[in-house]
């Protein structure tokens, strides 16, 4: 079953609001083992929205329409779908009375352009809205099937999960499930020749989708059902495991670096304190965004100065004088000043230039040096970013978790 996603809100062309309905329905619609080949967003005009519909329905089985479903004049998704299938509109008596009821708990009459929202397309599946008041419904009409879903994310997640998705897994008889790798250190491109060969696979199929510092590999197989496409990904999940080693920091599309950090401080009941420089306090900000921080988290220095590097964590003053604050020596040296200070297990340090301007002595933009310091001594890197200041910044925290999420490994 081929699908498309066709969105209807002027607000969403002109990049008002952003399109999370389709975000959702695309990653549903994938586990449901529906092809998903193209979204178009269109305004809420009555002539592009049908002239949209028309092409969507000529190339897909299934067309998925959000929004246009409410009572003001621009909603008239329901009534494009009936006109484009020579269907008339007609009122559901169940879907009236519930808009009503709404009215009158709200202390007022319902409006005809309320109950406007109870006409439906002639022969439609209707789809009781359990969270607002416009309802949805499915056509089936000519061969082709378009289910019609309210744009407010809430009501259309909720009217899918509930009702559109148990229609559409009768219909699909086909199961799709994805496996997503997280992948840090390694380039899009090395990542890619280091798998060559498996992107040649139809079924199961690989994708790689990149992020600052990482990638996500997506390893995807089409079966009759979740046991038998679990079991085609297995063994090319343990090769690209095998390949990548360390580099794979973790699972699933919602991960990252610092919640693999939280959970492997979390399982060895040990903690970690921050010396930030030019991150200034984005490695805390993350790790406390993390659930549960609190258990693993010490404390964090953001010392911009070289007197606070001095005064708070006890740069010498010689080392910050004959190499200068960006240096290994320096980072070092932050590192395990935090780790002493807080009575941490582990620190992690940043100092470098992100940006706009380098060092006073050629020290290029970008120029970064991380330390982590541990209960077996300190390791420092130094790292070359390219892009601007506040990427920069998010590369160095990125890094600086991956190399204390190395260390707690090692």
């Amino acid at each position: 079953m081929i699908a498309e996603i066709l969105s209807v809100g002027t607000e969403l062309l002109m990049g008002q609001i952003a399109n999370t309905d389709a975000q959702y329905l695309s990653r549903r619609l994938s586990e449901l083992g529906i092809a998903l080949y193209r979204h178009t967003v269109v305004g809420d005009n009555p002539a592009r929205v049908k002239q949209a519909l028309g092409e969507a329905l000529s190339r897909a089985d299934i067309v998925i329409t959000t929004g246009g479903l409410g009572p003001t004049e621009d909603d008239l998704t329901k009534q494009t779908v009936a006109e484009t299938f020579g269907l008339p509109l007609a009122p559901d008596a169940k879907s009236l009375a519930a808009i009503e009821a709404l009215a009158r708990r709200a202390g007022r009459p319902a409006a005809e352009n309320d109950r406007q929202q109870a006409y439906f397309p002639e022969g439609a599946l209707i789809l009781p809205n359990a969270c607002g008041t416009a309802p949805g419904c499915v056509v089936e009409a000519q061969g082709k099937t378009v289910a019609m879903l309210p744009g407010p994310p809430h009501e259309l997640k909720a009217m899918f999960e509930g009702q559109l998705a148990a229609y559409l897994a009768r219909r699909s008889g086909t199961h799709i499930e994805s496996r997503f790798l997280r992948v840090f250190g390694i380039a899009e491109p090395d990542l890619e020749n280091r798998l060559r060969d498996l992107f040649h696979c139809d079924n199961p199929s690989l994708a790689l989708y990149c992020a600052p510092g990482e990638v996500q590999a997506r390893i995807t197989a089409l079966a009759p059902d979740g046991a038998a496409a679990l079991g085609m990904i297995a063994p090319i999940e343990a090769e690209i495991r095998r390949r990548l080693g360390e580099a794979v920091y973790g699972e699933g599309m919602d991960g990252s670096i610092e919640g693999t950090v939280f959970e492997l401080l979390r399982d060895r009941g040990e903690a970690v304190s921050f010396a930030e420089s030019c991150t200034g306090g984005l490695l805390a900000a993350r790790l406390v965004g993390v659930p549960g921080a609190s258990s693993v988290f010490k404390e964090s220095h953001v010392t911009y100065a070289d007197a606070a590097k001095a005064r708070v964590l006890g740069v010498r003053v010689e080392t910050l004088e004959k190499y200068t604050a960006v240096s290994s020596q320096c980072a070092r040296e932050m590192a395990e000043g935090a780790r002493r200070i807080s009575g941490a297990d582990w620190a992690v340090s940043t100092t470098g230039y992100a940006g706009p301007d380098g060092g006073a002595d050629g020290t290029p933009v970008g120029t970064v040096f991380i330390a982590v310091a541990g209960p077996n001594g300190t390791r420092v890197e130094e790292f070359h970013f390219q892009g601007q200041r506040e990427f920069v910044r998010t590369l160095a925290a990125s890094w600086g978790f991956n190399l204390l999420r190395l260390a707690l490994l090692a």
